[in-house]
Parts: structure tokens; sequence; C-alpha cells
């Protein structure tokens, strides 16, 4: 495993954390849950019907002995976590609303996390991204500050880590957006030990193209300097004026990013999405992630593709996100 997650494994060992895995039935989940719970990593809490949960774990060999069960049919706090959603809901739910909705286990787990019961939540292995982050949303909702929830993919090959955003979630940002989207992406890069040197992306370097779509770059720069004066960040610039210092020192000889950007900001869903994914394909990067980021407490989620190390990884970085 690269250094990046013996790392993140390092930081969270011991802490006691909990993660909630509303997924329980999943192989993939309950394998991850398992090694993480043996590893003394996190304390897996795994959603389901309790009998059906520990059966598909010894059909797969896995001791659960070190993690937490509940099934919303029976949990013995659903009386709390029924009237804490509907006042965190402001009138758009009833008590009787709240008690069906509960039943969804992402809305479940979520109550959880946003209670303080877990430390963070991973789904999406059975579930679509919608139905993962709308109870995040709605529940947990995004830090004060930050209008909307971002998606980034820390990119990892060999000692090289980068942070790609937003890749997930925002599919046409303004700039107002970006500049957001920015600053959580360095706080991110922190987290991961990359430098949060912030380039913001586009066909453009430093006017060399002008249009609506530069201005808004160009604009998202100067709002993200001035909500954080101590950021790294330049822009517009094309990839290889923000990798390669060469063409930098050619394209933006001014600029205080000098060809060494760490972190990647894209100026549309559909760029960020491409780029991620020819780096992974063609440049044999690993793409962990998504990862959302924004919110107030960390919620995260898998592809529906994901094996059970995706899993296993996923809820590292997740409970990194809780310290």
């Amino acid at each position: 495993m690269s250094d990046l997650f013996e790392g993140l494994k390092q930081k969270i060992s011991g802490r006691n954390l909990k993660i909630v895995f509303p997924e329980g039935l999943d192989a993939r989940i309950l394998t991850a849950a398992g090694r993480l719970a043996k590893e003394n990593l996190v304390t897996p809490i795994l959603v389901g019907n309790i009998e059906e949960v520990q059966e598909k774990a010894k059909e797969l060999g896995i001791s659960l002995d070190a993690a937490e069960i509940y099934d919303p049919k029976s949990y013995f706090a659903m009386d709390e976590l029924v009237s804490a959603f509907v006042e965190r809901r402001k009138g758009k739910a009833t008590e009787e609303d709240a008690r069906k909705i509960l039943l969804d286990e992402n809305y479940f787990g979520t109550m959880l996390v946003y209670l303080n019961k877990a430390d963070g939540l991973v789904s999406g292995a059975a579930h679509s991204t919608a139905d993962t982050v709308r109870p995040a949303l709605q529940i947990i909702k995004t830090k004060q500050g930050v209008t909307k929830t971002s998606g980034v993919f820390i990119m990892v090959r060999n000692d090289e880590k980068y942070v790609f955003a937003d890749c997930a979630i925002n599919i046409a940002p303004d700039s107002r957006d970006l500049a957001e989207i920015a600053i959580e992406s360095a706080k991110t890069a922190n987290m991961f030990d990359i430098e949060p040197r912030v380039a913001m992306l586009s066909f453009s370097t430093k006017g060399s193209a002008k249009s609506q779509e530069t201005d808004k770059v160009n604009e998202a720069v100067a709002e993200a300097k001035r909500r954080d004066p101590s950021l790294m960040i330049d822009g517009e610039f094309q990839f290889d004026a923000a990798f390669v210092p060469s063409v930098a020192k050619s394209k933006a000889p001014g600029s205080q990013i000098q060809g060494d950007a760490k972190v990647f900001i894209f100026p549309s869903l559909e760029a960020g999405n491409i780029g991620y994914k020819i780096a992974q394909r063609l440049g044999g990067f690993e793409a962990v992630g998504p990862i959302l980021q924004g919110l107030n407490k960390p919620v995260n989620d898998l592809s529906r593709g994901c094996n059970d190390e995706d899993v296993y990884k996923l809820a590292l970085i997740t409970a990194a996100q809780g310290l």
C-alpha cells in the first residue's frame, strides 16, 4: 500500500473512530469492515438486519466481533433520531415522515453521523451518488461559508500525489463556486500532506485567449485570494503551464506557480472528469475518491463498481477527515 494510506493509518490508529456503512449486507463492505476491525483502525457500524448481516459475514469467514450492527427497524434510539431529524428539516418532515424516511439505510446512517454516534459514512457500493449525497446535504449540510459540496480525487503514482477537483459533483461551477472548490481542495491537500499549490485550469494561460470561460477562471482566482490571502493560487493556466517548469517560465514568467502546482482545479465537471480518467488510464495514476469536501462531517461515495480494497481505502480517508 502506498505511503499515502500508511500515513492515514498512522493518523487514525488508536483514535477509536467509528465509520458507518449503510450497505451492511454487501460482501465488499463486509470484507473491508472485517479488515478494518481486525487491524483496529476503526470500529465499523454496519446497517442492516442483524441476523442477515451476521449470517452473511459467517458465510464469508469474516469476524464482526469488533463491529457494531444496527437495524433501523429495531434501533434502540430511533426516537432520538426521529426527533433530531424533524428539528433539522425545519418543518419539511413530520414525525410520521421521519419514521418512514429513517428506515432508509443512508438516511439512518447519516443521522448517526449527525448525532456524533459515528465519525463518518461510506456508501455507494449499491447506491447511486444521489442516494449517498442527498441525505448528507439535507442533514449534515455544508460548512459555514461553503455553499456547495465538491468531489476531489487524490491522484497517486509511486511517490507522486496530486489533487484534482471538481471531478464528481458540480456540472457548471461559476467563479464563486470555483473559488470555494479551490479553497476546500487546498485544505484536502494539507490533510494528505500534499503541498497546497493551486492552479486554476483553462484552455488559456494568462490571457493567451479571452472569453467568458477564461474570465470566469480569472474571477475565481481573485475571489479565492480575497477569501484566503494566504492561499498559494494562480491562473488561468493551461495544464502544461501549471505542471511543466519550462512551459511556466515561457508562458507565465511572473506567476508564483512555476510548473510546480499540486492541486488542479478544473473549470467544469466534464473537464475534471475527463482529465482524471485520462491520468488514470493513460498515465497509470491511481485515482482515490471521489472524496466529498465542504460538508460539516465526512460522507464519502463509492463507485458501484468498487472492490473491497476501494472500500477499505475510502474508509481510511473518511476516518482521517473525521479527526
